[in-house]
Protein backbone atom coordinates (compact mmCIF):
# COMPACT_ATOMS: atom_id res chain seq x y z
CA UNK A 1 0.00 0.00 0.00
CA UNK A 2 1.52 3.41 -0.59
CA UNK A 3 1.05 6.87 1.44
CA UNK A 4 0.29 10.28 0.79
CA UNK A 5 0.60 13.23 3.19
CA UNK A 6 -2.64 15.03 3.13
CA UNK A 7 -1.80 19.16 3.97
CA UNK A 8 -4.90 19.80 5.43
CA UNK A 9 -5.73 17.37 7.82
CA UNK A 10 -2.11 16.65 8.33
CA UNK A 11 -1.71 12.71 8.03
CA UNK A 12 -1.31 10.04 6.12
CA UNK A 13 -3.74 9.13 3.86
CA UNK A 14 -3.59 5.94 1.43
CA UNK A 15 -2.84 6.62 -2.36
CA UNK A 16 -2.04 5.08 -5.82
CA UNK A 17 1.38 4.55 -6.57
CA UNK A 18 1.50 7.43 -9.05
CA UNK A 19 0.50 10.05 -6.18
CA UNK A 20 2.55 8.76 -3.72
CA UNK A 21 5.88 9.05 -6.13
CA UNK A 22 5.11 12.36 -7.55
CA UNK A 23 3.99 14.34 -3.86
CA UNK A 24 2.35 17.63 -4.46
CA UNK A 25 5.64 19.58 -3.03
CA UNK A 26 7.87 17.97 -6.17
CA UNK A 27 5.65 18.41 -8.97
CA UNK A 28 6.66 21.52 -10.99
CA UNK A 29 4.49 24.88 -10.64
CA UNK A 30 2.60 25.84 -13.54
CA UNK A 31 2.09 29.33 -13.31
CA UNK A 32 -1.55 30.86 -14.25
CA UNK A 33 -0.13 34.76 -15.24
CA UNK A 34 1.91 35.24 -18.56
CA UNK A 35 5.19 36.54 -17.80
CA UNK A 36 5.39 39.94 -19.09
CA UNK A 37 2.67 40.59 -15.68
CA UNK A 38 5.09 39.60 -13.68
CA UNK A 39 7.20 41.96 -11.18
CA UNK A 40 9.68 39.86 -10.02
CA UNK A 41 13.64 41.06 -9.28
CA UNK A 42 15.86 39.11 -10.93
CA UNK A 43 18.89 37.50 -8.91
CA UNK A 44 21.38 40.40 -10.91
CA UNK A 45 19.12 43.01 -9.82
CA UNK A 46 19.91 41.73 -5.92
CA UNK A 47 23.14 42.97 -4.68
CA UNK A 48 24.96 40.25 -2.90
CA UNK A 49 25.09 41.62 0.56
CA UNK A 50 21.58 43.05 1.39
CA UNK A 51 21.13 44.27 5.16
CA UNK A 52 18.90 41.91 5.77
CA UNK A 53 21.72 39.20 5.55
CA UNK A 54 23.99 40.68 9.09
CA UNK A 55 26.90 39.46 9.84
CA UNK A 56 27.53 35.28 10.47
CA UNK A 57 28.10 35.18 14.23
CA UNK A 58 28.55 31.55 13.91
CA UNK A 59 32.38 31.60 14.10
CA UNK A 60 32.73 33.64 17.31
CA UNK A 61 29.82 31.53 19.23
CA UNK A 62 32.25 28.75 18.05
CA UNK A 63 35.38 30.06 19.05
CA UNK A 64 33.03 31.02 22.70
CA UNK A 65 31.82 27.81 23.48
CA UNK A 66 34.49 25.60 22.86
CA UNK A 67 36.97 27.63 24.90
CA UNK A 68 38.83 25.08 27.23
CA UNK A 69 37.87 27.44 30.77
CA UNK A 70 36.04 24.86 32.64
CA UNK A 71 32.39 26.26 32.38
CA UNK A 72 29.86 24.75 31.79
CA UNK A 73 27.99 25.22 27.86
CA UNK A 74 25.08 26.97 29.86
CA UNK A 75 27.18 28.95 31.27
CA UNK A 76 29.33 30.66 28.79
CA UNK A 77 27.91 33.83 27.96
CA UNK A 78 28.17 35.50 31.60
CA UNK A 79 25.64 37.10 33.75
CA UNK A 80 22.64 36.39 31.17
CA UNK A 81 22.98 32.44 31.39
CA UNK A 82 23.69 32.66 35.58
CA UNK A 83 20.75 34.76 36.02
CA UNK A 84 18.49 32.37 34.00
CA UNK A 85 19.91 29.01 35.91
CA UNK A 86 19.56 30.51 39.31
CA UNK A 87 15.93 31.55 37.89
CA UNK A 88 15.06 28.39 36.40
CA UNK A 89 16.49 26.14 39.64
CA UNK A 90 14.57 28.32 42.26
CA UNK A 91 11.38 27.61 40.01
CA UNK A 92 11.89 23.56 40.25
CA UNK A 93 12.98 23.74 43.86
CA UNK A 94 10.05 25.87 44.38
CA UNK A 95 7.78 23.83 42.11
CA UNK A 96 8.45 20.36 43.99
CA UNK A 97 8.22 21.88 47.59
CA UNK A 98 4.77 23.06 46.01
CA UNK A 99 3.63 19.80 44.63
CA UNK A 100 4.63 18.05 47.60
CA UNK A 101 2.76 20.32 50.15
CA UNK A 102 -0.03 20.08 47.71
CA UNK A 103 0.44 15.94 47.85
CA UNK A 104 0.55 16.23 51.80
CA UNK A 105 -3.09 18.35 51.97
CA UNK A 106 -4.48 15.99 49.69
CA UNK A 107 -3.89 13.21 51.73
CA UNK A 108 -5.22 14.18 55.10
CA UNK A 109 -8.65 13.33 55.45
CA UNK A 110 -11.21 16.51 55.69
CA UNK A 111 -12.55 17.00 59.02
CA UNK A 112 -16.39 16.96 59.00
CA UNK A 113 -18.08 20.09 60.76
Amino acid sequence: MYYKFHGFTQRLLGAAAADAYSPQGLKPIVSTESPALTTSKLASDIPATDSFLGKNKVPDLQKLFQKPDGLPVHLKRGVPDRLLYRTTMALTIGGTIYCLVALYMASQPRTQK
